[in-house]
C-alpha cells in the first residue's frame, strides 16, 4: 500500500498505456474491448484515490513524485497535483471509461487499435496534466497529437485527411515556438544560478526582463491559444470534429481541447507575470471575440455536429475570458478563475453529452443534417430528454454546471471589465438562441421524413454512458462546492500570487 500511495500518480498515468500495449499484443477484438474498459475503469478508482486524499486546504503540490532522468541537464521526471489540475485529472478519468463503452457494440474495423490509441491518448492527457517538468510537459503534449491523428484519420469521414493534416501543422507550428520559448528560458535559468533545470517549480522563479517575458509569453500563448482554440486559430477545429468518430470529437471536445486553457493557468501566467498586464487586454478581446464569433456560427449551422463544434469555439471563450481577468490591484479575479476552471469540467461534460446524441441519430440515419429530422420527441422520448438536460447545461440554465461556471466568469469579469463582461453576457442570450433552435429542429414539429418513424429509442448501451454525464450536469448545478473546495486554496493562490508565483511540495 506504502507503494501504491507513492506512485499513485505514475500508475494511474501509464497504466491506460500499458493496456494499450497488451491491446497491441493479443490479436482479440472481444479481449480488447474487456482490457480497454477494465483498465479505463480502473484507472478511475485510482484518480477517486488522488481525490479522496487530496488535501483540499492546502495550496501546495501534491502526491509528488520525482525520478532523475537526465541529471546532468537538470531533467527530472517529476508528477504532482493541485487544486487546479485535480478538476481536469477527474473528467479524464471519467470519460474515458464513457468513451470506451460507447464502443462495445461498435463493428469499426481494427476495433483494438481504436481501444488502443484511446488509451494511449488517456496516457498523454493525464501526463501533460501531471507533469511539472517542462521537458516531459513538452513530451505528453506531443504525444496526445499522435493517437488523436489515427483516430480522426483511420476512423474519421470522407475529408479525414484535410482535417488530421490541418489539425497536425496548427498545433505543430504552436507547440515548436513553445519548444524555443522553453529552451530560452532553461538558459535564462542557468545563467543566473548556475543550476540546469527544467523543474517549472524553479523556473517560476527565473529573474526574466519584461521585453524577455513578453516574447516568451507570446510564444507560450500561441501555442496553447491555438490548442484551445481561440479565434482567429481555431478553423482547424470545425474539420477536426466534423470528420472525428464519435468518441474522438468527445475526447477532443471533453478534454483535448482543455490543455490549452490549461497551459495558461500552470505556465505562461505564473512563468511571465510582467508580460500578463501587456497581454491580458488582447487575451480578453479575443475570447470575447471567439464567444460571439463561435455562437453566431454556430447558429447558422445546418450540420447538427458542426453546430456543437462552434459552440466549444464560445464557449471556450469564456475560459479564456476569465483566466486573465485583472483586477484593479493587479491580481487575478478570483471569482472569474474559479468560474474558468468550473466551465472547463461542465463543457467537458455537456458538450461531450451532446457530441454522444449526435452520434445516436447518425448511427440511425447516417446524416446529420437538421432539415433530415424533426419530430424525434414523439419517436424517441428519452433521447429528447438527455439532449434537452445537455443542451440546457450547455446554454447555462441555474441548477446546472454552466449556470455556475458562467455566472462566476461574469461576476469576476464585470470587476475586471464591465465592456468586457456585457459583451461576454450577449454570447449567453445567443448560446440559448442557437442550442434551443438545434432542440426545435430535432425534436419538435411533424415527423417529416418516414425513415424517423423507424428510428428507436435508446438502448440500454447509449443509456449506460449518457445517464452518468446527464446526471452530472445537474449535480454541478446543484452542488458546486463539491468540486469547488478541492481546487480553493490553489485557485485563490495563484489569484492573488502569481506575480510573485512559488509552488511548494506537500511533504506528506
Amino acid at each position: 500500500m506504502e507503494f501504491f500511495n507513492s506512485h499513485v500518480l505514475s500508475i494511474m498515468t501509464f497504466l491506460p498505456l500499458m493496456v494499450a500495449a497488451a491491446i497491441f499484443i493479443v490479436p482479440d477484438d472481444k479481449f480488447a474491448r474487456v482490457a480497454a474498459l477494465g483498465g479505463s475503469i480502473l484507472t478511475f478508482f485510482v484518480s477517486l484515490h488522488v481525490w479522496h486524499y487530496f488535501n483540499a486546504g492546502s495550496a501546495k503540490i501534491q502526491f509528488v513524485e520525482s525520478y532523475v532522468w537526465m541529471p546532468e541537464f537538470g531533467i527530472r521526471a517529476i508528477f504532482g497535483v493541485d487544486g487546479i489540475s485535480l478538476l481536469l485529472v477527474m473528467l479524464t478519468t471519467a470519460l474515458t471509461p464513457l468513451v470506451i463503452l460507447s464502443l462495445w457494440n461498435s463493428h469499426v474495423s481494427n476495433l483494438r487499435y481504436f481501444f488502443g490509441a484511446l488509451l494511449a491518448l488517456q496516457t498523454g492527457m493525464l501526463g501533460a496534466l501531471v507533469a511539472l517538468d517542462l521537458v516531459f510537459f513538452y513530451v505528453f503534449w506531443e504525444v496526445m497529437l499522435i493517437p488523436m491523428y489515427f483516430i480522426i484519420g483511420i476512423w474519421g469521414g470522407a475529408r479525414r485527411i484535410y482535417a488530421t493534416t490541418k489539425f497536425i501543422l496548427y498545433t505543430v507550428v504552436g507547440s515548436l515556438l513553445m519548444l524555443a520559448a522553453a529552451i530560452v528560458l532553461y538558459i535564462s535559468y542557468h545563467r543566473q544560478t548556475g543550476i540546469y533545470s527544467t523543474s517549472i517549480l524553479d523556473l517560476y522563479n527565473a529573474s526574466l526582463d519584461t521585453t524577455t517575458q513578453l516574447w516568451l509569453f507570446g510564444c507560450f500563448a500561441l501555442a496553447f491559444a491555438i490548442k484551445v482554440p481561440m479565434w482567429p486559430f481555431h478553423t482547424w477545429l470545425p474539420d477536426a470534429h466534423v470528420e472525428a468518430p464519435t468518441a474522438g470529437s468527445v475526447i477532443l471536445a471533453g478534454v483535448l481541447l482543455k490543455m490549452g486553457t490549461y497551459g495558461f493557468l500552470r505556465f505562461a501566467i505564473p512563468m511571465f507575470p510582467l508580460a500578463v498586464k501587456s497581454f491580458a487586454p488582447i487575451l480578453v478581446f479575443l475570447g470575447v471575440v471567439g464567444i460571439i464569433y463561435g455562437a453566431l456560427t454556430a447558429w447558422v449551422q445546418q450540420d447538427a455536429k458542426k453546430l456543437v463544434a462552434y459552440s466549444s469555439v464560445s464557449h471556450l471563450g469564456f475560459v479564456v475570458v476569465g483566466s486573465v481577468s485583472l483586477l484593479a490591484d493587479g491580481s487575478l479575479s478570483v471569482e472569474a478563475l474559479t468560474g474558468a476552471i468550473y466551465q472547463m469540467i461542465n463543457h467537458g461534460v455537456s458538450t461531450g453529452a451532446l457530441f454522444f446524441l449526435v452520434g445516436v441519430i447518425y448511427e440511425r440515419r447516417h446524416t446529420r443534417m437538421l432539415a433530415d429530422f424533426g419530430g424525434l420527441a414523439s419517436v424517441m422520448p428519452w433521447f429528447s430528454v438527455m439532449l434537452i438536460i445537455a443542451t440546457l447545461g450547455s446554454v447555462g440554465l441555474p441548477g446546472t454546471g454552466g449556470f455556475v461556471g458562467e455566472f462566476l466568469i461574469l461576476l469576476g469579469t464585470y470587476q475586471s471589465s464591465p465592456v468586457a463582461a456585457v459583451m461576454s453576457a450577449t454570447g449567453v442570450l445567443l448560446g440559448a438562441i442557437y442550442m434551443l433552435t438545434l432542440c426545435r429542429k430535432l425534436l419538435f414539429g411533424p415527423v417529416t421524413h418516414d425513415e424517423n418513424k423507424k428510428m428507436k429509442d435508446l438502448s440500454p448501451l447509449e443509456f449506460s454512458y449518457l445517464v452518468p454525464l446527464a446526471l452530472l450536469v445537474i449535480i454541478m448545478g446543484v452542488f458546486p462546492d463539491f468540486f469547488l473546495a478541492k481546487s480553493k486554496a490553489s485557485i485563490e493562490h495563484l489569484a492573488k500570487n502569481y506575480r510573485s508565483y512559488s509552488l511548494a511540495i506537500d511533504s506528506h
